[in-house]
């Protein structure tokens, strides 16, 4: 039996995710704001539809609801570009999507028989595993809303941020050198890549208890950081010599020297205080050797949280030091694809979360995981120091 509680959780995750494009006009909810995103209203068929190919397709054999929206709605099998184009007006997805959670909800209140004994079932797995989907398509939503307000011009009422670059706090706290249980704890929402739950050595290690604000980043771009190869990597500088990068993503220049910061609600005042969100692992490993320090390996990062060193941890996606990759023991669940192919040595992990990461996926064992060059996520860094 499926708690209440669990149902609720899901029920809030569906409508978190449709209010976003509810009050959407045509173009917004089919247009792709970023190469790398796909439209909004994509998004949204693409949950309903992962939803009820599990319930349905994979667990009841009953492919009605599915079987026609393959080629729209599995990722593999349409380019983003071509995603937009595909989709129905957005009232007709809106009453599908709706008609068909509400539907979902209460097969999962009265299960038959073969969707009650199912393995998937168990512990809540997949209503979890739903939650925990929708979720992250709803950070990766907002990633989209601020792209969206960012190649529309600011509002001259609004007064920019200006701030002056500030030295970065001094101030780390050592871990020692240890062995430390990395992993999940035996959580049933965990995903495969979490587990199996297992011992490392760690240390020692120091590690900044804050996340680099905005008005450290401006120390670096004061001192030309985004034009002195030796702060790069091979691979990094080449991506930059692409592209005349000069701050983060989500920063906008004003003509007098100010900067404004950008969102899914539009332009604001860039606070000095904030973690600095928007950069790539190319730009933050290049930060921190500007600033004599490293980035953290997520082993380090996932033990210096469950001791409590990261006070702000949660603020911004943190990249780590190395790329993504299974764990001793790593069994693929509840399919082939879910991690396995990002294991390429091309991804990197992040730690921690955003404004806009929801509870069900805010845990020290979650991990995201992105190519270097990705700069459209809410993500800055944290520095770590040997020793």
């Amino acid at each position: 039996m499926i708690r209440e509680t669990t149902l609720a959780a899901l029920q809030e995750a569906q409508a978190l995710t449709g209010a976003l494009v509810e009050s959407l006009s045509d173009h917004d909810y089919r247009h792709q704001f970023h190469p790398g995103l796909s439209p909004l209203g994509w998004h949204v068929g693409h949950c309903a539809y992962t939803e009820s190919y599990w319930l349905r397709e994979v667990i009841l054999s009953d492919d009605r609801s599915t079987a026609a929206l393959h080629d729209l709605y599995v990722p593999e099998r349409i380019p983003k570009p071509l995603r937009g184009p595909r989709l129905p007006p957005l009232p007709q997805l809106l009453r599908w999507t709706h008609d068909l959670q509400r539907e979902n909800l209460a097969l999962l209140r009265s299960p038959p028989r073969a969707m009650a004994q199912h393995r998937l079932l168990r512990n809540e797995y997949l209503p979890w595993f739903l939650i925990q989907h929708y979720s992250q398509h709803f950070e990766t939503m907002q990633m989209i809303l601020a792209q969206r307000s960012g190649q529309t011009p600011p509002s001259g009422k609004l007064a920019p941020g200006h701030f002056a670059a500030r030295t970065i706090a001094a101030r780390a706290v050592a871990l020692t050198k240890g062995d430390y249980i990395i992993g999940s704890d035996g959580s049933p929402a965990a995903y495969d890549n979490e587990l199996p739950s297992h011992r490392v050595t760690v240390g020692p290690v120091c590690m900044a208890p804050r996340l680099i604000s905005n008005a450290e980043y401006l120390g670096f771009i004061d001192a030309d950081g985004y034009r002195r190869p030796e702060l790069w990597s091979a691979e990094g500088w080449r991506w930059l010599g692409e592209q005349p990068l000069r701050h983060p993503e989500y920063w906008r220049a004003s003509a007098d020297g100010g900067w404004y910061g950008v969102d899914g609600a539009g332009y604001h005042d860039l606070s000095a205080d904030a973690p600095v969100c928007g950069i790539s692992r190319h730009e933050a490993v290049a930060f921190a050797r500007w600033a004599g320090a490293r980035l953290p390996h997520e082993y380090e990062w996932e033990t210096a949280q469950r001791a409590g060193i990261l006070a702000d941890a949660g603020a911004a996606w943190e990249w780590c030091a190395n790329p993504f990759h299974p764990y001793p023991g790593f069994k693929a669940f509840p399919y082939e694809g879910y991690s396995t192919p990002w294991f390429d040595q091309d991804h990197y992990t992040l730690r921690g979360g955003s404004r806009y990461t929801q509870a069900p996926i805010r845990r020290p064992s979650f991990r995201n995981f992105y190519t270097p060059d990705c700069r459209y996520l809410f993500a800055g860094l944290r520095l770590a120091f040997d020793g």
